[in-house]
């Protein structure tokens, strides 16, 4: 006979910075809570976390570390596996793991993250974190006032003008390499270039740094041309299949839909960190989000319990 499965106020599922704030929520607030951490986190290829209040130049993985041993007083247990599969139950939900073992709740945080689909250039994601970047406030300040480039092969309109008018905060002196015939609209590359934005429609054959740092990008005639950073906004895809298999609605840029505290239209799951809809995807916001995150699903808990 099967032993009857372990049950817990609350899962979260996602060890990063945002998973561990509503572990600490729950935690805090008297709830028995289990964390399924699996893989690295998002940030693991950077060198340091920048702009996190008394934290910032932390490596990623001393902030996890950190983050787990802050949890040690309360009833929350930290479990390195993947949750493969989430089902709702008559009292909750049931998550199992892979190898099968199975685990229920009452309430259910996805902190699961995504995971970038960087653009097939050689050489970028060797450079992925450090001198090739996504965030100039997680990462500008350690390229400012170098030459700099901005990726806009497949970037719509608005997203290409965002790009351009952010990195001007960081440096002079930047490049809008398009790798490819740009369909910029007339009016929008007269704009970029009075702004003193230089747009290179080459194809790019590679970039070329060391030990993290971007040191040029080479086009496919030959020309090398210096830069010290560059920065990408690269599509990406959910980390895990939980979300839709609990039925939660995605949203047009395939993020998880959800409303304040990152309550999804699934009554007892909640979202949090790069997966919620809106926002700066950073450390900090990660860590805010999954603290309300908790905190809004120990106040659903909380009304059920108060009416019964």
């Amino acid at each position: 006979m099967n032993p009857s499965p372990a049950r817990f106020d609350a899962i979260v599922v996602g060890g990063g910075p945002a998973g561990l704030s509503a572990a600490l929520s729950l935690g805090r607030a008297r709830r028995r809570v289990l964390v399924a951490a699996a893989g690295p986190t998002r940030n693991a290829p950077a060198d340091a976390a920048h702009n996190v209040f008394t934290r910032d130049g932390t490596p990623p993985a001393e902030l996890v570390r950190i983050g787990r041993a802050q949890l040690a007083p309360y009833d929350v247990t930290v479990r390195e596996a993947w949750a493969a599969d989430a089902e709702r139950t008559d009292d909750g939900f049931a998550v199992t793991f892979e190898g099968g073992d199975r685990v229920v709740t009452r309430g259910l945080v996805l902190a699961t993250g995504v995971r970038d689909v960087l653009p097939d250039v050689p050489g970028l994601a060797e450079l992925w974190g450090r001198g090739v970047f996504h965030c100039p406030y997680c990462h500008g300040w350690e390229v400012a006032g170098r030459p700099l480039a901005i990726y806009g092969r497949g970037l719509d309109r608005e997203r290409t003008l965002h790009l351009c008018r952010l990195i001007r905060g960081w440096s002079g002196d930047v490049v809008l390499f398009t790798d490819g015939p740009s369909d910029l609209p007339a009016e929008d590359r007269a704009r970029i270039e009075r702004n003193g934005i230089a747009v290179r429609e080459e194809r790019i054959e590679r970039l070329v740094g060391s030990d993290g740092d971007l040191e040029a990008v080479v086009l496919g005639g030959g020309e090398v041309v210096p830069r010290g950073g560059l920065i990408v906004s690269p599509d990406q895809e959910l980390r895990s299949d939980l979300p839709r298999q609990l039925g939660c609605p995605l949203t047009a840029d395939g993020r998880v839909e959800a409303g304040v505290g990152g309550r999804t239209a699934v009554p007892g799951v909640f979202v949090a960190g790069d997966i919620a809809p809106g926002g700066m995807q950073s450390v900090v916001s990660a860590m805010a989000g999954g603290a309300l995150a908790g905190a809004m699903l120990n106040h659903e808990l909380l009304e059920e319990e108060f009416a019964r």
